[in-house]
């Protein structure tokens, strides 16, 4: 349970503090080495790989040294041992500047920043370094860190080895030139406070262990190499290579494996394409009835070099999956739904019965490509009503399934303004602003509206191949967002599904599960429970909110993962929040679903209601845990 006070929070400053001379950073620098270099491992992006991750942190923190003497920052409240330190503060905030930087993507017309380039110093030959493995729950922390932004993840560094309050963590992003500090805290809110396991072996980029490379790849590198060599001797103009520069395979490692069932798949003529009207007709309506569609459904060259890349990616590919989807290759040929050419780059969309895959290389010419994939296995006609073609310049563009008739955008912040048509051109509708690309405060949250022959739906976004679906209601008979009751539901709950983006979200639920009077008699405020499924099954999110009468954004009053509560196998939820009056008084405000009988507050605050409501005068910042019971006589517990 979390406190809603109306005052916001001020932004953050940096106002100049000492001056630090480059000795006085060094014995900062290393004395607490360890302790940076863990910092900003736990920052970097785990896309890297543990390997790679380990020399980069090391390399950012060795280059943490200022060049001259350098004002330092004010230093937030910090643990015994480093209090007052102004060197410890500077080389702690350039490890984590250049950390966050090494997570920003690429751009093609931007020189990449030095902590986005592979490290030339440490480096190491013929040999993998990783950090020594922990236990599950330590491998289950990383896994949730994975999901979080860069900032996030330094969020959550920060509280769990600085021991900084919020304050002080939004202090040091701010001036680490994180966008949205404040977001970021609340997004690593999603993740448990499991700070003690910050400092297990599992993060310690310090004590390490070593494996060889892959040894027959560095052979066959080697071999190619030598190869390529006597080629250029013999004739420089084998230097152009057919395809636009890409080889056959482009950008697929070297094949390490033949069998007949591996080569199948990989043979872009023995790929499914459906029939433009076997939907109709048939008894699923998946992606499996999806034609294939696109200006470039007959390039071979393009389909054999997605296949390859699928199968075997290369180190210059970047892939990415959605949590609990496999990143292997195909069983068997798959089926193809797309293949074209998207603004600057020629995408390809293969499916296999489990996963959707997106391959995309660049028009250009240069080198590089990049893979995503995302599991949808039991998506019905709902869930396949789209897939994410490409994304630029804060907008994403679709593709529609066959059944869908007409697309638009809308703004879930605006439920009166209506849809703006989105034309289709075989299937491919045009752009629509993407909430998924942006940083800073949230203003507007625009998704895509699909209408078919069952009707109208909306889908959202969250940074993945495969869009959430909206939906309203009661858990286990939740409705499509379409009217206008069902809109004016999602409105002040729209931002807070930034903080499901990149968790394999399938569909997001809100189910207003009470109102309840305010008691300055300023009206009633709702309750509203959120919950968001995901495909693998396990990791739903469930935030219990608050939305008081003409405010423009519901308060996030307790969150849970893993829960059942609020879904379908138990659709009943408890929360409470602290809640302050325009006459400057606190109250305990708690909530359950409409079956329960009565409410209790244990704690700081003391009181107890029949009924599912409960209103007690409280302190502020006082902690209370709810517990309610239900009619049938079960015993409710209150998310937190």
């Amino acid at each position: 349970m979390q406190s809603q006070d109306v005052a916001q929070r001020p932004a953050p400053s940096s106002p100049a503090g000492p001056v630090v001379d480059v000795e006085q950073a060094e014995a900062a620098l290393v004395e607490h080495y360890p302790r940076l270099v863990r910092l900003a491992y736990l920052v970097l992006p785990p896309g890297l790989g543990r390997s790679r991750r380990v020399l980069t942190a090391h390399a950012l923190t060795q280059r943490a040294l200022p060049r001259n003497r350098t004002p330092s920052p004010v230093i937030p409240a910090q643990s015994t041992g480093r209090d007052g330190d102004p060197g410890y503060a500077l080389v702690r905030l350039q490890v984590l500047r250049t950390a966050l930087e090494a997570g920003l993507p690429l751009k093609a017309k931007a020189w990449p920043k030095r902590a986005q380039l592979p490290p030339l110093l440490p480096h190491v030959w013929g040999l993998k370094l990783f950090p020594r493995s922990g236990g599950a729950d330590e491998l289950a922390l990383d896994q949730r860190l994975s999901t979080l932004s860069g900032p996030a993840r330094a969020a959550y560094a920060l509280r769990g080895l600085e021991r900084l309050t919020d304050d002080g963590v939004c202090e040091v992003l701010a001036a680490a030139g994180a966008a949205d500090p404040e977001g970021a805290v609340l997004e690593a809110d999603g993740v448990p406070a499991q700070y003690g396991l910050l400092d297990s072996p599992e993060f310690d980029p310090c004590s390490l262990q070593a494996r060889p490379t892959d040894l027959m790849r560095r052979r066959q590198h080697l071999k190619a190499a030598l190869a390529a060599g006597a080629a250029l001797l013999v004739c420089g103009a084998l230097l152009g290579l057919p395809g636009e520069g890409w080889g056959p395979d482009g950008a697929a490692a070297p094949p390490y494996a033949r069998n007949p069932a591996a080569q199948a798949a990989l043979d872009p003529a023995k790929l499914t394409r459906v029939p433009p009207t076997a939907w109709r007709s048939s008894a699923r309506t998946d992606f499996s009835v999806w034609p294939a569609r696109g200006d470039r459904t007959g390039d071979k060259a393009l389909l054999r070099r997605a296949l390859a890349v699928w199968a075997r990616p290369g180190e210059t590919v970047q892939v990415s999956a959605t949590p609990g989807t496999l990143s292997g290759g195909p069983a068997g040929p798959p089926q193809l739904l797309y293949a074209g050419t998207v603004d600057a780059a020629r995408v390809v969309i293969l499916y296999d019965g489990l996963r959707i895959v997106r391959y995309a290389e660049p028009t250009d010419g240069t080198q590089g490509a990049a893979l995503d994939l995302a599991r949808v296995d039991g998506a019905g006609r709902a869930e396949a009503g789209a897939v994410v073609l490409g994304r630029s310049d804060g907008n994403v563009r679709y593709l529609t399934a066959p059944w869908v008739r007409k697309a638009g955008e809308r703004d879930l912040m605006k439920p009166r303004s209506g849809a703006m048509p989105l034309p289709l051109t075989g299937g491919v509708a045009a752009p629509l602003a993407s909430p998924a690309l942006r940083s800073g405060p949230c203003t507007s949250w625009n998704v895509l509206q699909v209408t078919d022959g069952g009707g109208t739906r909306l889908l959202t976004d969250l940074g993945e191949l495969v869009p959430a679906r909206l939906t309203t209601g009661r858990p286990g008979s939740p409705a499509e967002v379409s009217g206008a009751a069902a809109l004016h539901t999602w409105k002040p709950f729209a931002c807070s599904l930034g903080t499901m983006r990149s968790a394999g979200v399938r569909s997001v639920n809100a189910w207003a599960f009470n109102e309840q009077p305010l008691p300055d008699a300023s009206g009633s405020a709702a309750w509203v429970c959120t919950r968001a499924e995901t495909w693998r099954g396990g990791g739903a999110r469930v935030l219990a909110q608050f939305h008081t009468p003409g405010g423009a954004y519901g308060a996030a009053a307790a969150q849970a993962e893993n829960v059942p509560a609020c879904g379908a196998r138990d659709p009943y939820v408890l929360a409470g929040v602290l809640w302050k009056s325009k006459a400057g008084d606190w109250y305990l405000l708690a909530a359950g679903s409409r079956k329960t009988a009565s409410v209790r507050a244990t704690g700081a605050v003391n009181g107890e209601a029949r009924g599912s409501l409960l209103t007690v005068p409280a302190e502020r910042g006082a902690r209370a845990q709810l517990k309610g019971t239900l009619k049938d006589g079960r015993s409710l517990r209150g998310l937190r």
